[in-house]
């Protein structure tokens, strides 16, 4: 199944989707079998990878107080790592978009799992600044985790692209709960090899991302993206042949040229808006979620409370998936887009009412804060799916995603310094109030008119999926 690079592989048996004036419906909900194949494996990287994401998420602000001494410098590790997130973002689009998702993700965890062991090392060395890049590195991890959502799409049938993506999100569930429930067990191991117990979860974090590199380097075949664009060329040369037909009696007959048929193009208007759409959502959750074990801790809460809350946000944020997936697919993308901003708005705001020693009501706060920021994720990159052409996909969607880790990064730094002037209750109400622009924002994008989907293959893309209203 060798290839050359930027090509795509050719498999043993090409499949094409239904075909004929009859056919639009079947054309809409047909997959290549290869989808199921997919899909397991990237479940089972994205559960491994699950406990790797969730060590910066639980530990990273609390081990940059400890090591800086500074609750207004606690928000830095969020901004590193979704600084990294933000280069190895344009990294791995840019390899999967020359070589395939099976190279750029299985390259991408395996950066992560050197960050994560450089981390640890950095505290126990005491080292602020190989901390610092160390956090860069690691959050290639972040990246990785999310770009694998568009590997679910590559070869998902427009109808079901949200479930497609949904459920490589709902993979991710398992080890991002077990992760921040493993702070005191992994705290140990820490103080065991003479490091700080706060880089116990690091140490996960490098057997999580190794192993899932692992399992896309061995087993993600056939590469989705590569598979995909294969795909497309036999459907288009098969629509073409069969609209030259009745001229193949004249002498010079230039339509059976695949070559000559336009290119697809993006549509940049959903492009913009699916990006807009994740940008926001991430900010909010970034900028929320990073100071909360701060927030607690201050108060008197332990870290492994601490680590139990984020742990229920973590689950919020990719356990209901499946259900988004398919309600991004019935009602439509702007309108799960929409109850996005609605929902954060409701994490903020409980989040900044909520008693600083009542652990359940600030759960509370973050799981709304989790579910919200799945329903942008989810929405989001479908409408960014549907308005790229193959062609041009994945570099597109790593450049999306770059904006996603900027504006991680931002909600990451900014949260400490407005912790540390205004207070946690003035960020959270903050944060509700920036996502509710969403809002108007979608409204705006839906009066647009209905677009077409900019994709460049009827075989594994096409017309958004009925039930989508603008």
């Amino acid at each position: 199944m060798s290839a050359r690079p930027g090509t795509p592989a050719s498999p043993a048996t090409p499949h094409a989707a239904p075909d004929g004036p009859h056919d639009d419906r079947a054309a809409e909900v047909w997959e290549p079998p290869e989808q199921k194949r997919v899909l397991i494996v990237l479940a089972l990287s994205q559960t491994l990878s699950g406990a790797g994401l969730a060590a910066g998420i639980t530990v990273g602000a609390l081990l940059a107080e400890e090591m800086l001494g500074s609750t207004g410098l606690a928000g830095l590790p969020a901004a590193l790592f979704t600084g990294g997130a933000a280069l190895g973002a344009v990294g791995i689009g840019r390899v999967c978009q020359r070589w395939g998702r099976r190279p750029g993700l299985t390259a991408g965890y395996a950066t992560a799992g050197l960050g994560s062991l450089g981390v640890v090392a950095a505290a126990g060395l005491g080292s602020v600044w190989l901390l610092f890049l160390s956090l860069l590195v690691y959050g290639a991890g972040t990246a990785t985790t999310l770009m694998a959502r568009y590997a679910g799409a590559d070869l998902a049938a427009p109808a079901r692209r949200g479930r497609a993506v949904s459920l490589v999100l709902f993979a991710t569930t398992l080890g991002a709960v077990i992760g921040p429930n493993l702070v005191g067990v992994t705290g140990e191991a820490a103080h065991g090899l003479g490091v700080p117990r706060l880089a116990g979860p690091f140490l996960l974090a490098v057997a999580a991302y190794a192993a899932a590199a692992v399992v896309l380097g061995v087993f993600l075949r056939p590469d989705p993206l590569r598979l995909a664009r294969r795909l497309a060329e036999v459907r288009e040369a098969a629509a073409v042949s069969e609209d030259a037909a009745p001229a193949l009696g004249t002498a010079e007959d230039t339509s059976t040229d695949p070559a000559a048929a336009p290119a697809p193009r993006t549509d940049t208007r959903k492009l913009a808006t699916g990006a807009a759409v994740m940008t926001f959502t991430q900010l909010v959750m970034i900028a929320i979620m990073t100071m909360t074990p701060v927030h607690m801790r201050a108060h008197g809460h332990a870290t492994e409370t601490a680590g139990l809350v984020i742990a229920l946000h973590v689950a919020a944020m990719y356990l209901p998936s499946p259900l988004t997936g398919m309600l991004v697919d019935r009602i439509g993308r702007l309108r799960v887009a929409a109850a996005s901003g609605v929902v954060l708005l409701a994490a903020g705001v409980l989040a900044a009412l909520a008693p600083a020693h009542s652990v359940p009501a600030l759960a509370t706060a973050l799981v709304l804060l989790g579910l919200g920021w799945n329903f942008g994720l989810v929405s989001g990159t479908a409408i960014v799916t549907d308005a790229v052409p193959l062609a041009t996909r994945a570099s597109t969607q790593g450049l999306v995603d770059v904006g996603i880790a900027v504006a991680g990064a931002t909600g990451g730094m900014a949260s400490g310094l407005v912790v540390a002037t205004g207070g946690y209750s003035t960020l959270a109400l903050g944060g509700g109030i920036v996502a509710l622009g969403l809002v108007p924002l979608l409204v705006l994008s839906g009066r647009g008119g209905r677009t077409g989907t900019g994709t460049g293959s009827h075989a594994v893309a096409g017309p958004s999926a009925p039930g989508e209203r603008t």
